[in-house]
């Protein structure tokens, strides 16, 4: 499976996309940066092993490279579930000394195939219970995210409709034709919206989460095989291509489109519905069998850290883990949390994922 959510965040790729703006920096499989010509001549090499999505600014790797003189490179392996296979499948020869990107959907497969090490970090101790799920101290939070349903302010507001404020509501014939969704079984945040229905529903009951998708193909629900293809070939609220008002997206990406638009914009076209969403919490870890143990550790701390902490907003469209961390402004002016964050175990979600995704296969696209 490709899944990749957590992606819940916004990929540079989806950022190179906007209309209304260049693409973000975005880091590449050489070292982003250097402390010094000496440090690249004579720097002990850390790989980082990550998603597609993964984003630093260079300043901020170049400082690790100046206090450690270390010379990082990084290494992006697909999505976060490609990733994963790739660490699982080269663990008896370690293909990076850290991974990045292991996520709450895939935390448990992670942790059961052993490729990463214990490590007692001590800026984990300062990051909330809440996001600190793995109690042997192989992976430690980084940042979190949220996959919302995002809508089309001035296409609603023309209709003389009024946000939906329920997941039910996007069922009732008022909303027939409106939603966009994608595909769990490719898409990330599809299986994002997936998990919050199933969390929202229940699997036993009078109605449950297989009801509600029912409903939603009834109600002429689109599914698309990606984001990028919902956001910006089917839905209104962005470029302007398509005809549809609502679509599963990112609490960021309101934020994202002010901040990428360069001026252009003081508010965002678009917004999120006030309804269930799942937060997402990644991960970073030492791969089992790293010849470079204390470096690796050094890296673990310095991503935990204030620099890299502050870094994650505007790099990578998600909250930093790490409490008290200053927001810059787009942020706090438009990227939303939801109201109602819904959440599964990992251990659950790992025993289910499968025929979860093979139950909706079913009930929505045969």
């Amino acid at each position: 499976m490709t899944n990749r959510w957590w992606i819940a965040l916004l990929a540079a790729g989806w950022l190179a996309g906007c209309a209304q703006a260049p693409a973000a920096p975005a880091a590449t499989a050489t070292p982003t940066a250097t402390a010094t010509p000496a440090a690249v001549a004579s720097g002990e090499p850390l790989v980082i092993m990550t998603h597609d999505s993964f984003s630093v600014s260079e300043a901020v790797i170049a400082e690790f490279e100046r206090t450690t003189g270390a010379r990082v490179e990084i290494l992006p392996s697909g999505d976060t579930g490609s990733a994963l296979n790739k660490a699982i499948l080269s663990k008896d020869a370690p293909l990076a000394d850290v991974f990045f990107g292991v996520d709450n959907t895939f935390m448990s497969r992670a942790l059961a195939a052993g490729i990463f090490e214990p490590y007692d970090s001590p800026a984990a101790a300062a990051m909330p219970a809440d996001v600190r799920l793995d109690p042997t101290g192989r992976l430690h939070p980084v940042d979190v995210g949220y996959v919302m349903i995002n809508y089309d302010r001035a296409a609603l507001r023309d209709a003389g409709l009024t946000p939906p404020a329920t997941l039910e509501e996007l069922a009732d014939p008022r909303w027939r034709g409106q939603l966009i969704v994608q595909n769990p079984a490719t898409s990330s945040p599809g299986l994002a919206f997936l998990l919050t229905t199933i969390a929202h529903f229940g699997e036993d009951g009078a109605y449950t989460w297989r009801d509600y998708w029912r409903a939603l193909r009834a109600n002429d629900v689109l599914v698309t095989d990606g984001w990028e293809d919902a956001y910006y070939t089917h839905f209104s609220g962005s470029s302007g291509a398509g005809p549809r008002p609502l679509v599963v997206s990112y609490g960021t990406s309101p934020a994202a489109e002010v901040f990428f638009s360069e001026g252009a914009l003081s508010e965002p076209p678009t917004a999120n519905l006030d309804v269930p969403a799942f937060r997402q919490i990644e991960f970073v870890g030492i791969l089992a069998g790293t010849p470079r143990r204390a470096l690796a550790e050094r890296f673990v701390d310095f991503m935990l850290g204030p620099s890299f902490q502050a870094d994650i907003p505007l790099q990578m469209w998600v909250w930093p883990a790490a409490p008290g961390t200053p927001l810059p402004e787009v942020f706090t002016a438009f990227a939303a949390r939801p109201a109602r964050a819904v959440e599964l175990p990992p251990e659950r979600i790992e025993a289910e994922r499968e025929r979860w995704i093979g139950e909706w296969t079913s009930l929505v696209l045969r």
